[in-house]
């Protein structure tokens, strides 16, 4: 059984090259710079206000006892005087409120404008990048880039960067205040406070850590139940019972163990966070309160709350300042992700070919050689040479392997060929236009792939300005329409995930009746029928004869019955053309075709 991959749980390991890209996300800012700007502003405004609120709420809680009577009753003075410190609070908070209010709305706008635009630049690149890079990329990888990191990026954007700033012009100018207030309380706190603080957020990272660690330990145990349940049949037959239960025991065993360790951590955290920090803030309230006392206090009553609210918020930003930085450096690591896809060379910009004649389909390969990119020195196609006449069929057939998928996809120009040339009525294929030269083009694989939604659309994607009546008329000619017409919602039947919900068969007719939609001047067929019962494959070949007519066909087979009245058949071993003729001129030479013809008993 295998185990699950332990969560990654390492730093995020960041460049100057990682710092670089991330500056590319400011050009997605930098239209909408002067609203992002006018947001920074009241970004100042709201924490500037913010700021004010413990220095006047100092004074209201020092003026009841600034001034009394004999009678120990506040006078009339005093009393004004906690009134009006108490409506400038209410005012604070008004405005302090509406500059929050806009702070935020301006940056949730131009942080939505700006993803809005990386989103469609990501995928826009994506859907033209040559396919070598998604056979070097992983598609859940580049889905993750484009969802997750683009997620990260949000909050970061929306919110992250500008607490982030506020929480440092919160420090710094608590600070300057309680230098103000006191400039002897004031080491003795940064002496204390924001020591203590720190060393409190780095004990609770080291906790999360170890809990973290006993969340994989926990999966990899929930993994092994549920692989020995889903083969119970393999479990009991070969009488692995007590193994599988071992390694279960074993596995819960381990996470007791790192979960019973990081009990005795979190004990001490909670010590540490009872004794060290609340002990350091009664220490401090005690060294003010001893500055108040006395024939001639250092510190007034007034003062001595004002350094206390400044304190706390203080102790408040610098606990949060750690997580909010190991944020940013996940956002800049997310960044450095999408804007290598962004940075990536497209087809578009690989691509020079302007041609844009019409095409008629004749196509000549000479002397082609070509190797995958990832591995050069496997060569796929050795010297191959051929052609196919317009509104000609030939037919590629030979073992896993040989090379007759490439064909396919140097033909779509997928691949650029390392060795000799391809052309297209006689013109270099590199030299069209890529989206003219595909747009002449159709292919019908082996396992065709339906996107989510109704059959319509997805017989419609091979032409998308099609009619319903052109649909209709394509799968008819399809052999499509017959069960389709059976389905309650007929068009508008939902095919599932990837077309789960119809049958092998089903999916081959409705690729048959997009590329029939499309009318293309080139067909592919790349094992068309090869994955389909007998009637099903009928059904399929019938609709296949129907979309070859008239047009140059290249046919690549397994079922060798379904190619017998090919033009030309190539038999492909090696990467290399070992024969080459019609199917009885083939079965007369009594070579490679004709063995595999046997073997697959098909009537001569």
């Amino acid at each position: 059984m295998l185990s699950p991959k332990k969560e990654k749980t390492e730093k995020v390991k960041l460049t100057t090259d990682s710092y670089r890209k991330a500056k590319g996300i400011f050009s997605y800012l930098k239209p909408y710079a002067f609203v992002y700007f006018i947001g920074w502003v009241f970004l100042v405004l709201s924490t500037s206000a913010g700021l004010v609120f413990p220095y006047l709420m100092g004074k209201l809680l020092g003026a009841s006892g600034s001034k009394n009577t004999s009678s120990g009753t506040i006078d009339f003075i005093s009393m004004e005087n906690i009134n009006s410190i108490a409506l400038s609070l209410f005012i604070l908070f008004a405005f302090q409120a509406l500059f929050s209010f806009v702070r935020v709305v301006i940056f949730n706008n131009v942080t939505e404008n700006a993803l809005r635009d990386i989103r469609n630049d990501a995928f826009e690149k994506l859907v033209y990048m040559p396919m070598d890079f998604f056979n070097k990329s992983k598609v859940g990888e580049l889905t993750s880039r484009v969802s997750s990191d683009i997620v990260q990026l949000q909050e970061t954007l929306r919110t992250t960067i500008a607490e982030f700033f506020r929480q440092i012009i919160i420090v710094f100018g608590g600070v300057a205040f309680l230098f103000f207030i006191s400039w002897k309380l004031a080491l003795i706190m940064l002496a204390t406070v924001p020591v203590m603080a720190i060393v409190a957020v780095f004990f609770g990272r080291f906790i999360r850590k170890l809990s973290k660690e006993a969340q994989n330990f926990t999966a990899e145990s929930n993994s092994i139940i549920e692989e020995a349940l889903t083969g119970i049949t393999n479990v009991k037959s070969f009488t692995n019972e007590l193994f599988t239960l071992s390694k279960y025991k074993t596995s819960t065993q381990q996470t007791r163990d790192l979960n019973v360790r990081s009990g005795i951590w979190r004990g001490l955290f909670v010590s540490f966070i009872i004794f060290c920090l609340f002990g350091a803030i009664v220490f401090i309230i005690w060294q003010g309160l001893l500055m108040t006392q006395g024939a001639n206090p250092t510190l007034s009553s007034e003062g001595f709350y004002q350094f206390v609210l400044f304190t706390i918020m203080m102790g408040a930003s610098i606990g949060s300042l750690p997580d909010m930085y190991a944020n940013l450096q996940k956002s800049i690591g997310a960044t450095e992700n999408l804007m290598d896809i962004i940075g990536e060379k497209s087809e578009k910009d690989l691509s020079k070919g302007k041609e844009k004649s019409l095409i008629e389909g004749m196509i000549e390969f000479k002397n082609v050689s070509f190797a995958y990119p990832q591995r050069l020195d496997v060569p796929v196609l050795q010297d191959v040479s051929f052609s196919i006449l317009k509104n000609q069929t030939v037919a590629v057939v030979g073992p896993s392997g040989a090379g007759k998928s490439t064909i396919s996809s140097l033909l779509l120009n997928f691949y650029h060929n390392t060795g000799g040339e391809i052309l297209i009525d006689g013109i270099q294929i590199n030299n069209y236009d890529l989206e003219y030269l595909r747009e002449n083009m159709a292919i019908v694989p082996q396992e065709v792939i339906l996107f989510s939604g109704s059959i319509l659309e997805n017989i419609r994607f091979g032409l998308t300005s099609a009619t319903e009546e052109q649909i209709i008329e394509a799968a008819k000619k399809a052999n499509a329409w017959e069960f389709i017409s059976t389905f309650p919602e007929g068009l508008l039947t939902e095919v599932g995930d990837r077309g789960i919900q119809l049958s092998g068969g089903q999916k081959q007719r409705i690729a048959i009746a997009r590329a029939l939609l499309k009318n293309p001047v080139i067909l592919i067929l790349d094992e068309a029928t090869s994955a389909l019962d007998s009637e099903s494959e009928r059904l399929v070949q019938e609709a296949l004869e129907i979309l070859m007519k008239g047009r140059t066909s290249l046919v690549i087979a397994h079922r060798l019955a379904t190619i017998r009245n090919a033009s030309q058949i190539l038999v492909l071993q090696d990467g290399k053309i070992k024969e080459s003729g019609t199917h009885k001129d083939l079965i007369a030479k009594k070579g490679l075709y004709a063995e595999s013809v046997a073997m697959q008993t098909m009537e001569i």
